[in-house]
């Protein structure tokens, strides 16, 4: 799904204009970068959290040149889904494997 499509949905199910969801969808968006950001955690009941992962430095490889290259140490964006998603993704899956031939 891409942020237009998402956009639409919400649209349709709200009854606002697309251009006014967007600012709400573009507003819960950068909501949650800023909170990211600054450190802080961001969770959504029954959806899932992000958080903010520290990634070690290492030694890397080029892969055109095979040379090492050393890898800076950074911090990385990090999604876990909560219970509910993980539930609901698994049996939409095992159902659709059972209507397969």
């Amino acid at each position: 799904m891409t942020k237009a499509e998402l956009v639409e949905r919400v649209a349709n199910q709200i009854n606002l204009t697309k251009k006014q969801t967007e600012v709400v969808v573009n507003t819960v968006f950068s909501s949650i970068t800023e909170s990211l950001a600054e450190g802080k955690k961001v969770e959504l009941r029954g959806f899932g959290s992000f958080r903010i992962r520290q990634r070690n430095a290492r030694i890397g490889r080029n892969p055109k040149s095979g040379q090492k290259v050393e890898v800076p140490s950074k911090k990385v964006p990090f999604f876990k889904a909560g219970k509910e998603l993980r539930q609901l993704v698994d049996n939409n899956l095992k159902a659709e494997e059972e209507k397969e031939p």
